[in-house]
């Protein structure tokens, strides 16, 4: 039964195409055939066996997290991944080139942010005359330290400081006799260290005074020099004198700044030696090399004590022509032995000369050594008080490819000789369409060498100068003082009228001598008005001058247009000048109608098309008047009123055709006009 089962089994196998598995049947045949494995016919025959044909092939490899490199490098060369792996290639180095050229247009059209000695007004301190801290009645460096808080409720920005050096105190002090020490009667080189320090710590910067074309007759350089020693005997300038029957006839007619001749006879030498200023002031022989090294390194010295600038007096006489020439005279019929006075000669051999600018650029290039550090720029003015002659004055900016000063101080407004509304427009027109482009402007209404403004043009102009002052594109300096609008003295104890025109101590309270001095006397006499114009009094009144200044301090440096917006010209005549600071990006213009006549009515919009029917004065030389709305086709200002009006406008004037030629900026904030965008942090 069992044999037959196994009979039939393979036979079942066959019908059903199976497999016939032999292993489970003991067969001695099969035996033999398995051993002899060299006839085909005893080859096993392959059998088929009934299987899906898609089961036989391989299974499909998909990417799998994990893979091993072996894996990742047979999808890694598919074209799909290749050719998406090399467009995100490009696609990242074309983002990456325009991203770079992007950034690079950015910078190279968009202005620089404002730098220090651009972002507030200068503040200048003759340290004589501002505190006295010791009561020996001599304002001192104590004393202007302990009144740096007045500084910082001004909003200024930075410190000016006149000459301070060792000197006999001849001009001011600019003769100095020692440019590495600090005068007794100013206090010690701690006491400047202290100052600078304090200054310092109040985010404030300070610049001082350095005049290097003369030094005191007390100098150890002229004492060395007058006795021909060494290196020193030509550090200054010496020339034989014709000496007749005790006379002395002087090289030629060269005429010093402060009349009669320049020369002046030295005994111990026995030559005569030149002086532009006071006979007691000898000037320096910049033609010497080791000279302009001696300044340079005078300068380094300061810079090193962390000094933020210097301001250089007098650079126009640093060298004089070398042939002595005779000046040409003013009046050609004037007998010459007659010619006393500065005036009556044209210094064509005495002042810019050929060779001066390098001497200047050279001062700029040691400054530049101590620049480098961020955030610590170091400024350089230079005083280039060229009445006659504008392109003189704007050489001092330097060239495109030189740099010499940040800015040379303007004197425009001091050097008007009548006050008018149209004088003002002429003296900031004469600065502005002569500036270089894309320098920065700056405007002094008062300097230790002029009259106050209040003795110079009147009292009921002070306010108005110093809103034109404190709303004019650039760089404002105040002397100490003006800001409450002080007055000159008449005084029999000035000892130069020449050269310090009666200016009393500040005025600090209504105490005696102001506040100045606790001691018994101050070396000039106080004004007689000091119980109502002092600093303690006006703090107190909001209409006073010295809160008009701070208010107009704040406007400034709050608002965009006036640190750094177009100007232009609206209208002057003779009572009124009127300007508007506006800004790209920014619909909100503030337009300056100032008085310096008489009473005067301006239609404001038949002068500028499109302007609002209404505009809020925001700021006004009235108090009372600020925050109201004024009619622009009929504005009022009174003699020396002054109004700041604030509009909005989708048409400012600087881009309107009529107006192109009447428009200045400085440096624009940066604004994207496609994207209406203003970056206001710079």
């Amino acid at each position: 039964m069992v044999e037959e089962e196994a009979k039939t089994l393979p036979m079942e196998l066959r019908e059903k195409q199976g497999v016939e598995n032999n292993g489970f049947v003991q067969n001695e045949a099969f035996d033999d055939k398995e051993s002899n494995t060299s006839s085909e016919d005893e080859i096993p025959k392959p059998c088929a066996v009934n299987v899906d044909p898609t089961a036989m092939e391989e299974p499909v490899l998909k990417p799998y997290v994990g893979m091993p490199k072996e894996v990742l490098l047979q999808f890694s060369s598919q074209a799909r991944y290749r050719v998406t792996r090399e467009i995100l290639f490009w696609l990242i180095i074309a983002a990456a080139v325009v991203l770079v050229c992007a950034t690079i247009a950015i910078i190279a059209l968009s202005p620089k942010c404002l730098d220090w000695w651009q972002a507030g007004p200068v503040y200048q301190i003759y340290p004589r005359s501002f505190k006295d801290s010791d009561m020996d009645g001599n304002g001192d460096l104590k004393g202007i330290q302990d009144k740096l808080d007045h500084i910082t409720y001004l909003n200024i920005k930075t410190i000016w400081l006149t000459s301070f050096f060792k000197s006999p105190l001849k001009d001011l002090g600019y003769g100095a006799e020692d440019f590495y020490d600090v005068d007794p009667m100013f206090g010690s080189m701690t006491d400047f260290e202290n100052l600078l320090a304090a200054i310092h710590d109040r985010g404030l910067k300070v610049i001082m005074d350095l005049i290097p074309n003369h030094t005191s007759n007390k100098h150890q350089w002229f004492q060395l020099s007058r006795n021909w020693t060494g290196k020193y005997t030509d550090y200054y300038i010496w020339r034989d004198c014709a000496r007749t029957a005790g006379s002395i006839t002087p090289p030629n007619n060269w005429v010093s700044v402060f009349g009669n001749s320049s020369w002046q006879w030295d005994s111990v030498r026995n030559q005569c030696y030149y002086h532009q200023f006071g006979k007691e002031q000898p000037d320096l022989n910049f033609r010497s090399l080791a000279v302009q090294q001696e300044i340079n390194d005078i300068i380094k010295f300061w810079l090193g004590k962390g000094i933020d600038g210097f301001s250089f007096g007098s650079v126009k006489f640093l060298l004089e022509a070398t042939h002595l020439r005779d000046e040409p005279q003013v009046n050609k019929s004037q007998k010459p032995e007659s010619i006393t006075a500065y005036s009556q000669l044209y210094h064509d051999y005495t002042t810019t000369q050929v060779g001066m600018h390098d001497i200047i650029r050279g001062f700029r290039q040691t400054m530049n050594q101590f620049s480098n550090e961020p955030g610590r720029y170091r400024f350089m003015g230079s005083d280039a008080d060229e009445k006659e002659d504008v392109e003189a004055v704007m050489m001092y900016y330097g060239t495109a490819f030189v740099q010499e000063a940040d800015f040379p101080f303007n004197f425009n407004l001091i050097n008007m000789k009548n006050l008018s509304g149209n004088s003002v427009f002429e003296a900031v027109d004469l600065w502005m369409k002569n500036m270089p482009l894309r320098k920065w402007p700056n405007w002094v209404v008062g300097s230790p060498n002029v009259a106050r403004i209040s003795s110079r043009i009147g009292k009921e102009y002070v306010n108005v100068m110093n809103m034109l002052l404190l709303t004019l594109p650039g760089t404002p300096v105040t002397y100490y003082g003006e800001e409450i609008g002080m007055g000159n003295i008449v005084s029999e104890n000035v000892s130069d009228p020449v050269t310090s025109p009666e200016k009393s101590p500040m005025q600090w309270d209504g105490q005696v001598n102001g506040g100045f001095t606790e001691g018994n006397s101050s070396w000039l006499p106080v004004n007689s008005d000091y119980h109502s114009v002092n600093v303690e009094i006006q703090m107190s009144l909001s209409n006073s001058t010295l809160n008009l200044y701070r208010e107009l301090t704040s406007l400034r440096s709050n608002e965009l247009p006036l640190q750094r917006g177009w100007m232009c010209y609206v209208w002057n005549d003779s009572n009124v000048f009127v300007y508007v600071r506006e800004l790209d990006g920014l619909d909100r213009v503030f337009m300056m109608v100032l008085n310096f006549g008489q009473e005067s009515m301006i239609d404001l919009q038949a002068l500028v098309p499109n302007l609002p029917s209404e505009a809020t004065v925001r700021l006004s030389t009235n108090f009372s008047s600020a925050g109201r709305a004024v009619n622009t086709k009929m504005v009022k200002t009174e003699m020396g009123e002054g109004l700041v009006l604030e509009y909005k406008t989708a048409e400012p004037v600087h881009t309107m055709e009529a107006f192109q030629a009447n428009c200045f900026v400085s440096e624009k904030a940066c604004y994207s006009s496609a994207f209406d965008l203003l970056y206001v942090s710079c």
